[in-house]
């Protein structure tokens, strides 16, 4: 990764240019001629300059040979030359002034082990020239508030709006400009971002954070190249209220497959993104139009006072159709209040039902201001953060009025300090017709679809929530000092030393060697048994025999130890240190709590219901590390199964404070284990009301 540091400050030069090179300008090449076409078309014209090597006139207009023969300062050089060409080029312009490098080619790092190398070699080469390179292998960007494209990408819109759009594919990214116009969502800025030799998506992230016309930030994500920058960038969109929406491609097998643990069939890349999008305050949307939708709607919006969507609508149906689609996806329809009801009783005709949605039927048609008392009265319902108002919406020239028009109107009349978004019901396009009836009718903010409506207003109400600013106390990580050699796996009793080291409960065990010390450790505790085989190479005990439970007597103690001891014998070159005698413990609630570490973001905590049957039920929830109690139980909040903490069946409910302080001390245990730490696992937990103990531990190191 690039040793110069990319700060918003430096990249303004490249991202607001005042004068643009076209380097390879040809009239051969397509990638040319669209370039300079949008240059045209925006009126830039005078402020570019082209470069052929043979002088020759390209595009209708002069050329020159080289950047050095320009005789201006130029802000930014778009390299549209072979990979062969690009470092004499990067050369040129940077002799020439230029400190900011554009490069179209391919065949860099998407192209396996040489491209990696070529990649390497281009970015030191930038570096020591004290340039910045956006792409390789991209399409450019284009600054739609100054009206500056520096892209081959056609079509571009030249309404400027409040949306900036990152995109790692530059094929895909012509695609999402013409949704973003369809969805109303326009653009401040399209930065296509290619192989991110250099500029990453967490970089140009950062610069839009600090842009005054940018209100929210969509970017489609095949990778995280640089997960602290981009991090560190989302916290601070958090902090400046831009809401950062993410369609993240590439969902892939589980990362972690070589884990030893259970813990590794947890935590995948996806589910890893997914726990750190959280985390950051980033929503995630797994679809081109979800993304453009969201967006661009959060940019009008902004955060939301409160989780619950207010439903105002024309059709008793669309309402249905609503609550439906609140229910898939999680979004709060929440009842109203005693004062909220009954204003809405006083404005809806005695056979209207009062309730959120809510329906204001056919008197609306006839008596428009039905729309404009029942808006404004739901918006004042502490509980409601926007208010959806359900109606058809003009997106087609018809040669007449509209004939819902007095409806929108009296829509649009409504006085309300909560957004008001109109929902057409069905996915049409927000044409240069509707933005007209929009804007004579006073309505700031429309969303095609009741699905897509249903969608942005749960995700943004998420991330007005998720990124309120809000008090927690730190992690508490603690000291550790583990004594043995940090390889491979360490069996259970030297994973259960380093846990009862750092103060998390352990169940009382005793490892025994032989049957006599066995039958002796199982007198002395006058109770039914467990007894495992203890090996670092054998951590799935049960799968091979080497687990017996509720073990009572001398003779079955002994027989235990003789069939546990030999099923260890029959895996291969497997080390037996002994077995464990433990206390038999009643059934109760059986939790996973584990770390992996993953390669891009460090140690991540899993927890999971389950016990051995983790993978079957797969109730699972993630985070990074450190983690503080109040996140461990928000995390054991966030289970499907959660309500077994409760206490079910004339089980003990749970000490959920207790537990979550469990699960950050063993969270936290792993984080001070350091970077050469693979997993640690603890499985299961047991927990019986106030009382949880650790019944089987593993660790393994990173080779």
């Amino acid at each position: 990764m690039s040793r110069t540091p990319i700060t918003p400050d430096r990249l303004r030069s490249l991202f607001r240019p005042q004068t643009v090179a076209l380097v390879g300008a040809s009239d051969k090449s397509g990638f040319s001629a669209s370039a300079y076409r949008n240059l045209v078309e925006f009126g830039y014209s005078a402020n570019t300059f082209l470069v052929n090597r043979r002088g020759v006139e390209v595009h209708g207009r002069p050329s020159v040979r080289s950047c050095k023969d320009i005789g201006e300062d130029v802000d930014v050089a778009f390299l549209m030359v072979p990979q062969a060409a690009t470092l004499d080029a990067m050369t040129e312009a940077a002799e020439a002034g230029i400190s900011n490098a554009v490069i179209l080619s391919s065949g860099y790092g998407e192209a396996g082990l040489s491209g990696r190398a070529a990649e390497a070699v281009l970015v030191q080469h930038a570096e020591d020239l004290g340039m910045v390179l956006l792409g390789p292998n991209h399409l450019g960007f284009a600054n739609l508030i100054d009206q500056v494209p520096v892209t081959p990408i056609p079509n571009l819109p030249r309404v400027a709006g409040h949306v900036g759009l990152l995109s790692q594919s530059g094929a895909s990214a012509s695609a999402m400009v013409d949704f973003a116009h369809q969805a109303d969502a326009d653009l401040s800025y399209l930065v296509t971002l290619g192989n991110e030799a250099m500029i990453t998506a967490g970089h140009a992230l950062d610069f839009l954070v600090d842009d005054d016309h940018t209100k929210a930030i969509a970017i489609f994500l095949e990778t995280v190249r640089d997960p602290v920058v981009f991090a560190e960038a989302a916290r601070r969109a958090a902090v400046a209220s831009k809401p950062v929406v993410v369609l993240k491609a590439g969902s892939s097998e589980l990362s972690a497959r070589t884990a030893a643990a259970h813990t590794g069939a947890l935590v995948g890349d996806d589910r890893t993104i997914d726990a750190v999008f959280r985390e950051l305050g980033v929503i995630r949307v797994d679809s081109i139009e979800d993304m453009m939708i969201v967006a661009g709607t959060a940019a009008r919006t902004g955060r939301l006072r409160a989780p619950g969507i207010g439903v105002v609508s024309i059709s008793g149906g669309a309402c249905d159709i609503v609550a439906d689609r609140a229910q898939d996806v999680g979004a709060t329809l929440p009842a109203l209040s005693k004062d909220t009801e009954t204003a809405l009783q006083r404005i809806m005709p005695d056979y209207g039902t009062v309730q959120n949605p809510l329906d204001v039927t056919g008197a609306a048609v006839f008596d428009p201001s039905i729309f404009t008392r029942a808006i404004e009265a739901m918006s004042a319902d502490a509980s409601i953060g926007a208010v959806a108002v359900i109606t058809g919406l003009p997106w087609e020239d018809t040669n007449g009025p509209y004939a819902g028009g007095h409806m929108l109107e009296a829509i649009g009349a409504a006085q309300s300090d909560t957004p008001v978004v109109v929902v057409n019901q069905v996915m049409q396009p927000i044409t240069d017709i509707t933005r007209t009836v929009m804007t004579k009718t006073g309505i700031s903010t429309a969303v095609g679809g009741l699905r897509q409506a249903v969608v942005a207003l749960q995700r943004i109400a998420w991330w007005s929530q998720a990124t309120a600013a809000k008090e927690e106390e730190p992690a508490a990580i603690p000291k550790v000092d583990v004594r043995g050699e940090r390889v491979g796996s360490w069996s259970e009793a030297a994973a259960r030393a380093v846990l009862a080291d750092a103060g998390i409960p352990v169940v009382p065990s005793h490892l025994v060697t032989s049957a006599d010390e066995a039958v002796e450790v199982a007198r002395e505790l006058a109770a039914p048994v467990a007894i495992k085989i203890v090996s670092p190479d054998i951590l799935h005990k049960t799968d091979i025999g080497g687990v017996r439970l509720s073990i009572l007597g001398d003779n079955d103690v002994a027989e235990a130890f003789a069939a546990v001891s030999n099923a260890a014998r029959e895996v291969p070159d497997a080390a037996i240190e002994g077995v464990f005698i433990s206390p038999m413990r009643s059934a109760a609630t059986e939790l996973l709590v584990g770390v992996v570490r993953d390669p891009q973001w460090g140690p991540i905590l899993a927890v999971a219901i389950g016990g051995i049957f983790v993978e079957v039920l797969a109730d699972s929830a993630l985070a990074t590390l450190p983690i503080s109690v109040d996140r461990a139980r928000a995390l054991l909040s966030s289970l499907r199964g959660s309500a077994i903490f409760d206490g079910v069946r004339g089980a003990a409910p749970a000490d959920l404070d207790a537990l979550a302080a469990v699960v950050a001390d063993i969270g936290n245990l792993a984080y001070a284990l350091g970077d050469d730490l693979e997993s640690l696992e603890v499985n299961p937990l047991r927990v019986d009301g106030d009382t949880i103990e650790a019944l089987d531990a593993v660790i393994t190191w990173r080779a």
